[in-house]
């Protein structure tokens, strides 16, 4: 798929993700943009799946293609690890965060689960980490001049698509 390459591409561009540090990704679902050729070559960052967590928040495992996956609750494969071994939000570097739509202020509409904005809530501190970085992953049709935002959203620091890499934070 054009599009898929052309983002695997951009990602690959990134500063943020030239690093042997965590990086997640996502299993892409109903119509999410894939992944996959990002992952060839492998890159040198450690590639990480999310996982369902109590109080419908997020853990990841790394994973390399190959590696054992199940099925969680929704259908979405997650790398097979015993909960105690998955990387709690704050070990990762990069997050890909894939989308329904956005707007170039950052803000993105999800499937509407809220799991990302839960996981990543620590992120509204005032003093907020420089990582993870949390990259937005869609199509360029994707694209709206606005969303609404609740108190809770979670802003990207940047969006790719197939067409730009669109830089949120200074």
């Amino acid at each position: 798929m054009a599009a898929a390459s052309a983002v695997a591409q951009r990602l690959r561009e990134l500063p943020a993700l030239q690093t042997r540090d965590y990086v997640a990704g996502y299993w892409a679902n109903d119509g999410e943009m894939p992944l996959h050729a990002l992952l060839v070559p492998a890159p040198e960052f450690v590639y990480c799946l999310p996982c369902l967590a109590p109080g419908k928040t997020l853990r990841f495992a790394p994973w390399r293609n190959g590696d054992a996956l199940v099925q969680n609750r929704f259908g979405i494969p997650e790398p097979d690890l015993a909960p105690e071994s998955l990387l709690d939000a704050e070990s990762l570097s990069a997050v890909l965060v894939p989308l329904v739509g956005f707007s170039r202020d950052g803000h993105r509409l999800g499937t509407g689960g809220g799991w990302y904005d839960r996981t990543f809530s620590f992120l509204h501190d005032r003093a907020r980490p420089s990582k993870p970085l949390l990259i937005g992953i869609g199509y360029a049709f994707q694209e709206v001049d606005a969303l609404p935002v609740e108190s809770w959203d979670v802003p990207l620091d940047m969006i790719v698509t197939e067409r730009e890499t669109i830089s949120i934070i200074p």
